[in-house]
């Protein structure tokens, strides 16, 4: 085991024998085999563990009830690696936890995967939206509205724009005013204006991309024009 911060750390040598930890929490049965089964009876009958087969659900059960990320499994290697979180990664995740309560452990660790910016799989994404869980665009999803917006929580509403961004037509009608002000534009100075502004899950290349269609966009509208090395200006 490696301790550092806010994370534990636990690594074995050898396979995964259910193969599938999704499958592990789903059944929440006993496994069936085992590397050493007079060991592990050895184990539970000394009561150097509380139950035979259920760990990993517990501890799953155990950082919904804290809110914290579940755990996650690295089973590559010829290893099995287990990193344990000990804090709150998204505060809409939390918030979700703490609100719905009869969420199951499907949707949990589906939506885990939203939280930490994984891909998503084509059936979770259809499972996620059918419940309405999720919007927005692959591979961009965020936890819906419709959970955060119901929120008292004026910083977590905060949070959610900063995470699923404003349309358009609200970032066009800034660097319209932007340029109004200032008149003409480096495009560096709009990033840089803009940058903030746009939605944290979006990477450095992307906001540049997207900043890039606004001004494409703007200038097929004839709103603004662009007078050579990248300068812009109203039309």
């Amino acid at each position: 085991m490696v301790e550092v911060e806010d994370q534990l750390i636990f690594t074995n040598l050898g396979s995964f024998i259910p193969g599938s930890v999704e499958k592990v929490v789903k059944d929440d049965a006993p496994e069936e085999h085992y590397r050493n089964k007079f060991l592990a009876t050895a184990m539970f009958n000394l009561k150097m563990v509380d139950t035979a087969g259920g760990g990993i659900r517990k501890m799953f059960n155990y950082q919904r009830a804290r809110f914290f990320p579940m755990p996650e499994y690295d089973l590559s290697g010829g290893k099995v690696k287990v990193t344990v979180i000990g804090k709150i990664l998204d505060l809409d995740f939390a918030r979700v936890l703490a609100r719905n309560p009869r969420l199951s452990l499907e949707q949990i660790i589906a939506l885990d995967k939203v939280q930490k910016r994984k891909q998503l799989a084509d059936e979770e994404i259809k499972y996620l939206k059918s419940f309405g869980l999720i919007e927005g665009r692959k591979p961009h999803y965020v936890i819906s509205a419709t959970i955060t917006a119901s929120l008292a929580d004026e910083a977590l509403k905060a949070h959610y724009i900063k995470q699923r961004g404003l349309d358009d037509g609200h970032y066009k009608k800034l660097i319209i005013e932007y340029i109004e002000k200032f008149g003409v534009s480096h495009r560096k100075n709009l990033e840089k204006f803009l940058w903030d502004k746009l939605p944290d899950i979006l990477t450095e290349t992307q906001k540049k991309n997207k900043v890039g269609n606004l001004l494409s966009a703007l200038r097929m509208d004839g709103k603004i024009q662009n007078n050579g090395y990248s300068k812009w200006s109203l039309f």
